[in-house]
């Protein structure tokens, strides 16, 4: 069988939850499940969540939530980032999501289109990316209270560097702008939880460190990647390997070919890094990942493997994510549709 295999641990992602909740204090613990539950599967990743206590969800996008509310049914809250775009209004309306509104024209869209319906609001507290500028909700605030949002927001900018200034900046900005206000609030991602109870507020939402990637140190790992050697071959001393001659063997070599490259999520771009496992036995990635095969040295491997690991307890995809000069989240994010995608527990 040349189909690399991704096993996707639920029970381990559950588990990283159930430890950032516990971290969270009193506040109620969100999930983020955007892109696919960040590429390992909303249909999977979400039930298991649901099952473990997670009540509230967010994605990035209306169709998202949509998709999300026809796999976990009625119930659970479901919060949009977006916010409420333009021919939204029926999936917002039908799914019963909340959009977290991030300007003025967001507002009054929602307000003429879906009068009532829940929302949110989205404050900039310094990233400049989305939500109200200080200025902005100053003007709106009187207007949108007593309109009843669901849940006031904002998002860290430097929360994996915990000593950053920003982080100190933006809690400063995001209490200042929400003081005296009766609506749940929400700082915190996976990154402000680490940092401690002052970013908690009402709300945390983590999203990477559910799925085993850092700042969370302490996850467990969720997803493992090993994939199928093809062909072994002997190449002498000067002889080369892959497009471009890249790679020339300085030594009496064993080479495997596997099955897997750029089309399945493993960066081309990586290459001079990466090494796979063979059981114990670290092999380096020779010459130039291509969409569908990649060769590695086996040569000091005890047996000649039927498999390698590249994606598992020894080598997480913030490993993966250093190689390739990335984070974690567009490693997770670009795995492919061909796996054979295996889920544990849940």
């Amino acid at each position: 069988m040349a189909q690399a295999r991704l096993s996707i641990d639920l029970d381990a992602l559950c588990a990283n939850w159930q430890a950032l909740a516990a971290q969270s204090g009193a506040a109620e613990t969100a999930a983020v499940v955007k892109a696919d539950a960040y590429g390992l599967g909303v249909d999977r990743v979400a039930p298991a969540l649901a099952k473990h206590g997670a009540r509230h969800f967010f994605v990035a996008l209306a169709e998202e939530g949509a998709e999300l509310r026809r796999i976990l049914g009625e119930g659970p809250g479901i919060y949009v980032f977006g916010g409420h775009m333009a021919g939204d209004a029926d999936l917002i309306r039908d799914a019963q999501l909340v959009p977290m509104l991030n300007s003025l024209d967001q507002m009054l869209r929602h307000a003429e289109a879906l009068p009532g319906h829940a929302f949110g609001i989205q404050l900039d507290s310094g990233m400049n990316r989305l939500g109200m500028e200080p200025a902005e909700w100053a003007a709106l605030r009187e207007v949108a209270l007593p309109l009843g949002p669901k849940l006031i927001m904002s998002h860290l900018a430097c929360a994996d560097e915990a000593d950053h200034p920003m982080n100190a900046q933006q809690l400063r900005a995001f209490a200042e702008m929400t003081a005296g206000i009766d609506v749940p609030r929400s700082l915190a991602a996976t990154g402000g939880i680490l940092m401690g109870p002052d970013y908690y507020f009402e709300m945390t939402r983590p999203g990477i460190g559910l799925y085993g990637g850092l700042p969370f140190v302490d996850a467990r790992p969720v997803v493992t990647l090993d994939i199928p050697v093809i062909q072994v071959r002997d190449v002498a001393p000067g002889e080369t390997v892959g497009y471009g001659n890249t790679w020339t063997a300085a030594r009496p070599s064993r080479i495997a070919t596997i099955s897997g490259g750029y089309a399945d999520g493993i960066h081309r771009i990586m290459a001079p890094h990466a090494s796979v496992r063979a059981g114990e036995t670290p092999c380096a990635v020779v010459g130039r990942i291509s969409m569908d095969l990649i060769g590695v040295d086996v040569t000091d491997a005890p047996e000649e493997p039927d498999t390698v690991e590249l994606l598992g307890l020894h080598q997480s995809v913030d490993t993966l994510a250093d190689w390739a000069g990335t984070i974690g989240y567009e490693i997770l994010t670009a795995l492919g549709r061909r796996y054979d995608r295996q889920y544990i527990g849940g």
